[in-house]
């Protein structure tokens, strides 16, 4: 099993968003590398949902894979902003998953937090630069996401 991180702006598609509509394809991915990595994912694999653009950035909540090496319908679709002309129906150029929601976080995991904990070897995403919209998350640096989360959640309740 293999940890994704999922970036998406939340004025675009948001954890309120996937929580609302219960599972969606993770469509408009257009950098190689990003769709790359989607094509690893596996059934069953857990994704932290992360926000990116907006006032607060950092990991709002998690869903997991259902759906593997599906054929991103956005490449097609000559109104769409993730047009690819030079996309055949036959062999498309642009696949990726279909996830479902599992939880929203009590409170976002800020970047800020992230960056405090997690150097840019362990965790890509605080990397100065990092822009990909897809990263693989290892299973400790999984863990400590999660444990942080459930941290927020009991000092929450307190």
């Amino acid at each position: 099993m293999t940890y994704w991180l999922l970036k998406s702006e939340p004025s675009v598609f948001g954890i309120d968003a996937l929580a609302k509509v219960g599972e969606a394809i993770w469509d408009g991915v257009r950098n190689y590398q990003a769709r790359n990595h989607l094509k690893t994912a596996q059934i069953g694999d857990p994704c932290f949902f992360y926000h990116s653009n907006t006032s607060v950035t950092g990991i709002a909540g998690l869903c997991k894979v259902v759906g593997v090496m599906v054929a991103d319908p956005t490449q097609f679709d000559s109104k769409s902003d993730y047009y690819d002309p030079k996309s055949p129906k036959d062999n498309p150029r642009w696949h990726t998953v279909k996830v479902a929601f599992v939880e929203k976080f009590p409170r976002v995991v800020t970047l800020d937090e992230l960056k405090a904990t997690f150097s840019g070897e362990e965790f890509i995403v605080v990397r100065k630069g990092n822009r990909l919209s897809v990263n693989p998350v290892s299973e400790a640096v999984a863990a400590r996401i999660l444990k942080m989360a459930k941290q927020m959640a009991s000092s929450a309740g307190a």
